[in-house]
C-alpha cells in the first residue's frame, strides 16, 4: 500500500471514528428508553411509544436533508475555503429548520390525528402514542435545528466537537430518562419529556459551540444586518438551496414511507409484534448509525475533493470508505449472531416479546451485509452534491421493490416484512453503485 492510502485511510478515521461513537449514542440511548419502556408490565407501553415516536421522528427523519446539505454544501465550502458561504450555509439552514419546526407545532393538532388514525394498534397503543407524541412535537425546532448545527460542524471537519455535542445530549436524555420514568413513574411521558429537554439542551450548547469555535473566523464577515439579511436571502441562492434540498427530501420521503409502514404494519399485527419489531428496529438504528460514521466521513472527503476540484483525491476517498464499510459490516453481523438473543432479553422481559423477536433475529445479522453499500454512497452522492441520484435510486428501491416483495410475501406476515426491507436495502446500494462506477469519471 502506498504511503498516501495509508494517509488516507488515517484521515478516514479521524473523521470517521467520532462520528460512528457519536453516531451509535443515539441508537443506544432509543435501547436505553425501550430497555426502560420494556420492563414495565404491559407491550402496550413499548408499543404506544414506539408509535408515538414514529410519528415525531417522521418529521426529523423527513427533514434530514437539512443535515444533508448543510454537510455537503458546508464541505464544499471549506475546501474553497470560502468563509463567507460557510457562515451564510449555517444560518439559512438554521432559519429554514425553525420555520418548519414551528409549523409542525401550529398545526400539530391536525398531524397527530391523521398519523395516528394510519397508525393503527390497540386502544391502549394509541393512548400512549398520543400522550408521547403531544409532548414531543414541542421540541420540533430544536431537533430540527439540531441537524442543520450538526452537519455544518461535520462539513467544517469538526468531528470531535460533533461527538461531545451528541454525548452531552444524549447524556441529558438519558438521565432525565431514568428520573422521569424509573424516579418519579411518568411512565411514556416521562421518556417523551426527557427527549425534548434534551432536544433544546442540545441546540443551547451547539450553538455555544459554533460561537467558541469561529467567532473570530466569522466576525465582521458581514458590514451589517442589513447586509446579512441581503445574503442570506438571495434569490438565486435560495433558489440553489431549496432544489438541492427538494430532490433530498422526496429521497428521505420515500425512506420514510418505508419505515412508517414497518412500524404501522406491524401494529396491526398485534401488541407483541409491535414491541419485538421496536427492539429490531433498534438494532437496526445501531448499525445504520455505526455505518454512517463511515459514509459521514466519506461526506466531508468527497465534499472537499469537489470544492478543490481534485478527481483523484476523490476516487481514492471513495475507495477506502468502501473497504472499511464492508469490514464494519462483517463485524456487526457477527456481534448479533453471536450476541443477539441475549441483547434482546436484556432490553424486555416480556416472554412473547423476547420469543418472538428472537425468531426475526437472522434479519438482523443478515442487514448489515446487504445494507452497508447504501449507507456509503449515499455519503458519497452527499459529499457530491448529487442529489437528484439519491432521489432516483431510492424511487426504484421504494415503488421498484420494497412495496412488490411484501405484497408477495405478506401471507409470511412479519417474516415477509423485513424480507421486503432487506431487498429494498439491498436496492439501494446496487442502484447507487452502478451509478457511480458508470459516471465516475464525469463527476
Amino acid at each position: 500500500m502506498k504511503f498516501n492510502d495509508i494517509a488516507r485511510h488515517k484521515q478516514l478515521f479521524v473523521l470517521a471514528l467520532p462520528m460512528i461513537l457519536s453516531n451509535i449514542t443515539a441508537p443506544l440511548l432509543g435501547l436505553v428508553d425501550t430497555a426502560v419502556i420494556g420492563h414495565l408490565e404491559f407491550a402496550y407501553y413499548l408499543g404506544g411509544s414506539t408509535v408515538g415516536a414514529m410519528i415525531i421522528t417522521a418529521i426529523t427523519w423527513l427533514c434530514g436533508f437539512l443535515r444533508m446539505s448543510t454537510t455537503g454544501l458546508s464541505a464544499q465550502a471549506f475546501g474553497q475555503d470560502n468563509s463567507e458561504l460557510n457562515c451564510l450555509i449555517l444560518l439559512r439552514g438554521i432559519i429554514v429548520a425553525s420555520a418548519i419546526g414551528l409549523s409542525v407545532i401550529v398545526f400539530q393538532s391536525f398531524y397527530l390525528d391523521l398519523a395516528l388514525s394510519l397508525a393503527g394498534g390497540s386502544e391502549q397503543v394509541q393512548f400512549y402514542a398520543r400522550e408521547y407524541s403531544s409532548v414531543r412535537v414541542w421540541g420540533l425546532p430544536a431537533a430540527l435545528a439540531n441537524l442543520v448545527i450538526l452537519g455544518w460542524l461535520l462539513g467544517n471537519h469538526k468531528t470531535k466537537v460533533v461527538l461531545w455535542l451528541i454525548i452531552a445530549t444524549n447524556l441529558i436524555n438519558l438521565l432525565l430518562d431514568l428520573l422521569f420514568v424509573i424516579g418519579f413513574g411518568w411512565q411514556v411521558k416521562g421518556v417523551a419529556a426527557a427527549t425534548l429537554i434534551a432536544e433544546y439542551s442540545g441546540l443551547f450548547i451547539g450553538l455555544s459551540l459554533i460561537f467558541a469555535n469561529f467567532k473570530q473566523k466569522f466576525f465582521g464577515l458581514f458590514t451589517s444586518t442589513k447586509h446579512l439579511i441581503a445574503r442570506i436571502t438571495e434569490k438565486a441562492a435560495l433558489l440553489s438551496y431549496f432544489k438541492l434540498n427538494r430532490d433530498i427530501l422526496i429521497r428521505t420521503l420515500c425512506l420514510e414511507i418505508c419505515f412508517i409502514f414497518m412500524t404501522f404494519q406491524g401494529a396491526r399485527l398485534g401488541d407483541d409484534v409491535i414491541a419485538a419489531n421496536a427492539i429490531l428496529m433498534n438494532f437496526l438504528m445501531l448499525i445504520s448509525f455505526g455505518l454512517d460514521g463511515i459514509a459521514n466521513a466519506a461526506e466531508v472527503m468527497v465534499g472537499k475533493a469537489k470544492g478543490e476540484n481534485n478527481q483523484k483525491s476523490m476516487f481514492v476517498s471513495v475507495n477506502v470508505a468502501l473497504f472499511w464499510t464492508g469490514i464494519f459490516a462483517v463485524m456487526y453481523s457477527l456481534l448479533f449472531y453471536t450476541g443477539g438473543q441475549y441483547f434482546i432479553s436484556t432490553i424486555s422481559s416480556i416472554p412473547e416479546v423476547v420469543e418472538y423477536a428472537q425468531r426475526h433475529m437472522i434479519w438482523i445479522i443478515a442487514l448489515p451485509l446487504l445494507a452497508c453499500w447504501c449507507y456509503l454512497y449515499d455519503g458519497v452522492y452527499v459529499g457530491l452534491m448529487q442529489a437528484h441520484v439519491m432521489r432516483n435510486s431510492m424511487l426504484v428501491a421504494t415503488f421498484g421493490c420494497f412495496f412488490p416483495v411484501w405484497w408477495l410475501l405478506k401471507d409470511y406476515g412479519n417474516h415477509g416484512l423485513w424480507a421486503a426491507f432487506s431487498v429494498f436495502m439491498l436496492a439501494r446500494g446496487v442502484t447507487l453503485a452502478w451509478h457511480y462506477q458508470r459516471n465516475r469519471y464525469s463527476f
